[in-house]
């Protein structure tokens, strides 16, 4: 089921907020988890009993590490075994193909393709899990002892299939106790749709700039490959964070506070800025669970490259089974280490208009690389966006200008400067007429997005498929 469907909007969330708010507040994470189940199962019911098999696991395990606490070899395996089966079950269903289909073509073997189908949201609820199971082995949280809570953590709706990634112990509490105020739920709302928008009206129409132009090839001009990367640029920007505002918006209106995920990634000043601002859960999730165990930065320079170099190439494998995405984790590895050694420094010498238009730059090419699952098309595109087949085609201008209104509103919606003008104008009035302001918009926000839904087909979020 996906949020910006008309059967999530109208009907599963309000059966599902009624029936939550009818529910003694004992029984409403039992209610929550089936609730997730459902809303699960509506587009993988198979894979539901791949799901509680992931919970039973790591909720067996961690009591098993709390029950063997002192013992400490008996406690690193159970934390071994969990992991082992965690990371196993996401290779099986996520990358075994992708194996068979490169020994094949290094070996010259005939393996069959098992076509094995990829469950949604596994590579996030697995992190989730795993995130428990390592953090009840450094005794960071406590131990969850009811199956129901354990159960309704890993599969909440609202962020079960493309993140935020919710550690456990930014929820441990909210889990056992939480309360919703009337102004949380009203800004529950309000983050909701504006995510929604962002998905409807701005996503979905750059997605289809980004189509018309890339299924083109690298038979474009310069001004014309620049325009679709940008659309893609702007796509899975909004797309992303606008499915994030969604999760967090529906988690205030049950009671929890997830962790923000963006933070206006395209005003940074350098790539090491970026991912400070994009995926911030994911980037979080690596730092705390994989680079600071590996050592990070603390044991010399070619340790801190190595360590990079593991998590980058595996930060681009996480998002998919393919060498678009393990390029892309490259690519990000040079230029943070780049950075590290000097450019950094460098950059910080230079207005801040040049630093944005360097970030701005390689982080574009950056989404080429990902978005281009045919590396047969990449590079012919790559060369497009640097003149190799001329500057400016016949056409192009024309085109440009039809999308000019929409990239325009999408390069201002992209930064801080609609929240600043909004909070201005909130500021000058009183706290009734602020409040009036800000529901007026999202009701009109709502309705524009609704009119576009109602024609529409199914508009999965990009990052499903990760």
């Amino acid at each position: 089921m996906v949020f910006s469907s008309t059967i999530f909007l109208c009907v599963y969330l309000p059966l599902v907020l009624l029936g939550y708010y009818i529910c003694p507040k004992k029984g409403r994470n039992l209610f929550l988890l089936i609730a997730s189940l459902v809303f699960y199962a509506w587009g993988e019911p198979k894979y539901v009993f791949l799901m509680i098999f992931s919970i039973l696991v790591n909720y067996i395990f961690g009591r098993l590490m709390d029950k063997h606490r002192e013992n400490k070899k008996r406690l690193k395996l159970m934390l071994v075994l969990s992991v082992v089966i965690d990371i196993g079950l996401l290779s099986v269903f996520k990358y075994t193909d992708f194996i068979i289909t490169n020994v094949n073509a290094i070996f010259g073997a005939n393996f069959d393709l098992l076509n094995i189908a990829l469950p949604i949201g596994i590579s996030f609820y697995t992190f989730q899990a795993m995130s428990y199971t390592i953090d009840v082995y450094r005794n960071d949280v406590r131990v969850q002892k009811n199956l129901i809570d354990f159960g309704m953590y890993i599969t909440m709706f609202p962020q079960l299939i493309a993140g935020p990634i919710v550690r456990y112990a930014d929820v441990q509490d909210q889990l056992a106790e939480r309360s919703v105020t009337t102004a949380d739920f009203s800004e529950g709302i309000m983050r909701f749709v504006v995510g929604l928008g962002k998905k409807v009206l701005l996503a979905n129409q750059m997605g289809a700039v980004w189509s018309d132009i890339y299924a083109l090839g690298g038979d474009v001009s310069a001004l014309m490959a620049w325009t679709g990367a940008i659309a893609y640029t702007f796509q899975i920007y909004f797309d992303f964070s606008g499915y994030s505002d969604m999760a967090i918006g529906l988690g205030r209106m049950f009671g929890f506070k997830f962790p923000e995920n963006f933070r206006y990634p395209y005003q940074s000043v350098s790539i090491t800025d970026f991912w400070r601002r994009w995926h911030i859960t994911l980037s979080t999730w690596f730092k705390e669970y994989l680079y600071i165990p590996l050592g990070g930065n603390r044991r010399g320079l070619a340790r801190q490259a190595l360590n990079l170099l593991i998590v980058w190439s595996l930060t681009g494998f996480w998002h998919g089974a393919g060498w678009n995405f393990v390029m892309w984790g490259l690519y990000y590895f040079v230029i943070l280490f780049i950075e590290k050694l000097f450019l950094l420094k460098a950059l910080d010498k230079l207005p801040k208009f040049f630093r944005h238009v360097y970030a701005l730059l390689l982080i574009i090419i950056g989404w080429v690389i990902f978005a281009s699952d045919d590396v047969s098309v990449l590079l012919p595109y790559l060369g497009s966006m640097f003149g190799a087949n001329g500057a400016i085609g016949g056409m192009d201008v024309y085109t440009l200008l039809t999308k000019a209104v929409l990239l325009i509103i999408c390069c201002i919606a992209s930064t801080e400067l609609p929240k600043k003008l909004f909070l201005s104008a909130a500021g000058a009035m009183n706290e009734k007429a602020a409040f009036t302001l800000k529901s007026v918009l999202t009701i009109a926000l709502l309705a524009l997005s609704m009119i576009l839904l109602i024609g529409d087909s199914y508009n999965p979020f990009l990052y499903f498929r990760f």
